[in-house]
């Protein structure tokens, strides 16, 4: 039921479509969402999570999964993020896919919704230590489309796949399209 009326609202009520499709047996993943540049993203991605019935993640800090809203953040694909013991972020954030059967987590580069200069490389970090594919995730406003790109295993030659990667966000517009990190 919940597919069905998301997919009217999506498709016909906003007149988006998705492009691409995530294949279920890729369990564990980093979703590179861009541009982030308006909450909109948000409702945006979760038509996609409903539509697809593909589960896909995100991290918070550990206080956001606390009476009386934590029940709705987990049940909304949220994992506590937990740095205690010294931990960075990278490595907390691959110990989470340690411990999952699946995850698929996605995140904005670009660290910010406003006026993003450049992105930030943790996702790629993550992907690496976790040993799991990245997926881009374009949502653009100017076609309204999500856009899904195949994976792609890091190899640790962070300039050369992130050429690769920004392939997917060339042209794409954000909601509010100056904020957005521009690939050259």
């Amino acid at each position: 039921m919940k597919k069905q009326l998301y997919t009217f609202i999506f498709f016909k009520l906003m007149g988006w479509k998705i492009v691409g499709t995530i294949n279920p047996s890729i369990k564990k993943c980093i979703m590179m969402v861009m541009p982030h540049t308006s909450a909109h993203d948000f409702y945006l991605g979760i038509f996609t999570r409903g539509i697809t019935e593909i589960e896909m993640n995100y991290v918070g800090k550990k206080e956001l999964f606390r009476f009386p809203f934590g029940w709705y953040f987990k049940y909304m694909g949220g994992e506590p993020l937990d740095r205690s013991g010294g931990m960075n972020k990278v490595d907390a954030v691959a110990a989470i896919f340690d411990k999952k059967e699946i995850f698929r987590l996605a995140v904005a580069p670009e660290g910010t919704r406003k006026n993003a200069n450049k992105i930030k490389t943790g996702f790629y970090y993550i992907a690496l230590k976790a040993n799991v594919p990245i997926i881009t995730v374009a949502f653009d406003f100017g076609k309204k489309e999500v856009r899904l790109g195949q994976p792609l295993l890091p190899t640790n030659n962070l300039e050369a796949d992130l050429n690769i990667l920004k392939k997917n966000f060339i042209g794409v517009k954000g909601k509010i399209s100056e904020n957005g990190y521009i690939f050259n």
